[in-house]
């Protein structure tokens, strides 16, 4: 039976701040490994017995995703696009109806696009059980064994085993996240599991249960569908529409209610990387405890999570602290507290600060730029633009741009001229001409961009035309 993957990846993932934000959350990270979190994910599903993945995500992340899945040589995926955030209940709902419209009895495997697992093998074989259950009409997740008394997961409790479905037990209730005192009680009595998130079911019975138990989810996502503009890969929702959705997650809307939920106990290394903590849990520790990734130096320290991206950083003398070094920000805090990330953001939203959303680099379609100096009516950017991808065709009402070129090869457009330019070359663009920048190339484009003027925000862009579809 073949299998469609379906990977929810509209989460932000705030409580790995500064690393994940909104524009670049941690899925789109290598967290573990030398793969994105994505990429790891998708790669667990492929090859024989799987579809092509289907990937559901935010809007602004579409480019992000497919040049990932790309690069990881997944092929075929179709990109479902959120125009705004409504959890995963019309996540799924979204997935099952394009499934549906080819295939009502496929199964579908639902998963976050940001889980770990360091188990694959025991993965699959849980998966294996899950599909006969799935298949014989069954809403399927995978409970997780207990490692320690956690108080950040949700829990399931297991009850009879259900029959024709070796190793997998119905889902006699969802429980909160606990106490400690009750976690530690769940975890001594060995009938509670780990809610994971993932989840097995054909395309039909999950449409059944949603009609049944979340009827205007249904509702406005059909509407949303219906309304869907296709290009390419993407599959961009009606906005007002999937608008309209409430916004709840699939536990809550469906699995909570349904009489069909059953849970395979699974023991597959599993960890949704929700904190710095959780990081710290499943790394590589030296003697004193300390996980550390990037240039790091440590004395008389233990138990620490360290990480830096480019920024040395040094630390003397902590116990159970985590130090994070981002191109622009700094955390640090007692490892205890890492579920507690999410005040921080929140502080800084309310405070305007950018960096509680933004990274310096920014990504873009055709490549990213990254902001170097900004002083008083003139900032300083690099600009890299990927082999084949060019700029929209703009203007600018504020400012004038100089463009010199580090390596690679550029065409520049401007006011109707076509200018070839190589490495150490330059371009000056007045204010108001219209211009474009492509790379004709085989390598990346890297340039640096200075401009003057009174103003110089990003939305002081005028386009004229546009390969990506932006306006």
């Amino acid at each position: 039976m073949t299998i469609v993957p379906v990977i929810l990846s509209g989460g932000t993932g705030t409580r790995l701040w500064p690393l994940s934000r909104e524009g670049y959350p941690k899925q789109f990270w290598p967290l573990v490994g030398a793969e994105t979190m994505l990429q790891e994910t998708a790669g667990r599903a492929r090859g024989p017995g799987f579809a092509p993945p289907v990937v559901v995500c935010n809007e602004a992340h579409r480019f992000l995703v497919a040049e990932q899945l790309r690069a990881a040589g997944i092929e075929g995926a179709r990109i479902l696009l959120e125009p705004v955030g409504r959890n995963s209940a019309p996540a799924v709902a979204a997935a099952a109806l394009l499934v549906a419209e080819q295939s009502p009895e496929a199964v579908l495997w639902i998963m976050a696009a940001d889980a770990a697992i360091a188990d694959p093998a025991a993965l699959h074989a849980a998966l294996d059980q899950a599909v006969v259950a799935a298949a014989a009409g069954q809403i399927v997740t995978f409970g997780m064994q207990p490692t320690q008394a956690e108080t950040g997961y949700g829990y399931i409790e297991a009850g009879e085993e259900l029959p024709g479905a070796p190793g997998v037990r119905v889902l006699a209730r969802f429980i909160e996240k606990p106490d400690a005192a009750r976690a530690a009680e769940f975890l001594a009595g060995g009938r509670h599991l780990w809610n994971s998130g993932m989840f097995v079911a054909t395309a039909a019975t999950l449409l059944a249960e949603l009609e049944r138990f979340a009827p205007e989810i249904l509702r406005s996502v059909g509407a949303a569908m219906a309304g869907a503009t296709r290009d390419l890969d993407f599959v961009r929702l009606g906005t007002e529409a999937f608008r309209a959705a409430p916004a709840i997650s699939i536990d809550y809307a469906v699995m909570e209610k349904t009489s069909l939920a059953a849970v395979v106990p699974a023991a597959i290394g599993w960890s949704d990387l929700g904190s710095w903590g959780a990081l710290w849990e499943i790394g590589a520790k030296d003697g004193q405890g300390n996980v550390a990734t990037g240039p790091v130096a440590l004395v008389d320290s233990s138990g620490c999570f360290i990480r830096s991206e480019g920024i040395l950083t040094g630390v003397i003398g902590l116990t159970d602290m985590v130090v994070v070094t981002a191109e622009d920000a700094v955390l640090v805090m007692p490892r205890d507290r890492a579920q507690d990330v999410k005040q921080l953001v929140d502080k800084l939203r309310q405070a305007g600060r950018k960096e509680a959303t933004e990274h310096r680099r920014i990504y873009r379609p055709w490549g990213n730029y990254e902001g170097l100096i900004l002083g008083d009516r003139f900032q300083v950017k690099k600009i890299q633009v990927r082999p084949g991808q060019k700029l929209s065709l703009q203007k600018h009402f504020h400012r004038a741009e100089h463009w010199v070129v580090v390596n690679g090869t550029a065409i520049v457009h401007r006011d109707g001229e076509n200018i070839l330019l190589r490495e150490n070359e330059s371009i000056y663009l007045p204010l108001g001409c219209v211009h474009r920048l492509e790379n004709p190339g085989m390598i990346p484009l890297n340039l640096i961009e200075v401009q003057v003027g009174a103003y110089l925000g990003e939305d002081d862009i005028v386009r004229i035309e546009d390969t990506y579809g932006r306006s």
